[in-house]
This record gives structure tokens, sequence and C-alpha cells, in this order.
């Protein structure tokens, strides 16, 4: 990046004739942002949560690495929480939908920004093996809950990501069969 800012200090593009002629100009510096763009979530800074998040272990480095995306350090967050969760009598009875849902989001949050990803870098993105995610994988596709699939001889992970008119087609679809169906129930019951 430095070599790169100096070489638009260094070249000065501005003095040709042509782009002059043209109204075009060339800014001698690139634009820099620190950080990240977008906002941070209500959630990581609002007061409610910043009271606790000392108190409870793990819960700051697993609200952290979720926004930052450190997906290594989450799973590592996730495994001390679940100690908290499981000493929690309310929270206990719904532990494995909570871990579920929330591997999904992580797992969502991951595979957004890919069109394809080997599974490797995947697991190694994780700090899990090849197979573990594999499984994982399998299951969350095999449910619906996320949309990708498998090239296993590739070892690549694909996604496909459902636009919402497909979605709606498929569902209109589905309850205009449903209804076909009722109808001819209703019509044999009334032919009797």
């Amino acid at each position: 990046m430095k070599v790169l800012c100096e070489a638009l200090k260094c070249n000065n593009y501005d003095s040709e004739p042509l782009l002059r002629s043209c109204g075009i100009s060339i800014n001698t510096s690139f634009t820099q942002v620190d950080g990240r763009v977008l906002p941070v979530p209500r959630v990581v800074d609002a007061p409610e949560i910043l009271t606790i998040i000392e108190k409870i272990p793990y819960l700051s480095e697993f609200l952290n690495s979720l926004y930052e995306c450190q997906y290594k350090s989450f799973f590592v967050a996730v495994a001390g929480l679940t100690e908290q969760i499981k000493l929690d009598r309310y929270l206990h009875p719904h532990f494995r939908y909570y871990m579920r849902e929330v591997r999904i989001v992580v797992y969502s949050q991951f595979l957004e920004s890919y069109k394809s990803v080997t599974i490797e870098a995947m697991a190694k993105a994780f700090g899990v093996t090849v197979e573990f995610i594999d499984l994982e994988l399998s299951h969350f596709i095999a449910a619906g809950k996320l949309h990708c699939k498998i090239d296993k001889v590739a070892g690549v992970l694909e996604t496909n990501r459902p636009d919402a008119k497909n979605a709606l087609y498929q569902a209109t679809i589905k309850q205009g069969d449903f209804l076909l169906n009722r109808i001819q129930k209703l019509s044999r019951v009334i032919d009797l």
C-alpha cells in the first residue's frame, strides 16, 4: 500500500494535457479508512451488556470475536461460555438449540462473503478439523439452515443464495398444492 501511495505522489498524472482537456483529475492520495466502515451494532455498545460483560467469563470474547469476524477465537469463547450456559437454570433446557443457532449464525456470516470456499480454508478459519466442519455443515445444509452445497470431490463449499422472488413462488406453489388436496378431499366427502 505504501508503494502505491508513493507512486501516486511522485507521478504527476494531473499534468497530462489529454486528461485535463477532458476535465479528468487524479487525486494524489488514496482515501484511507481505519477499521470497520459499518457502525457498531447496538448490542456491542448497549449499557445493559457493558454492565455485565466483565462479570461473565468469555462473554466479552464471544461478543467481540463475532463482531470482528475472528472465528477461531469465537469458537474458543463458545467453548468457555458453554459451562456458564449449562449452569444457568433458565438457559440450560435450551442449551442445544441455542448453541446450534449460534453456530448457524457464525457459519452464515462467514459464508456470506464467499461464492465458494474450500472446506480446508473454512476449517482453518474456525480452528477445527475438516471432518468436523464437513459434518456440521452437512447437517445444517440438510436441515435447510445454510444455503450452500458441498463438493466433496473438490473439497469446496459453494453458496447459493435464494432470492426472495423464487422463495415466494415456491411458497405459492406449495400453498396451491395444499389447497387443491383439501378441495379434492372435501369433494370426496361430499360425493359420499
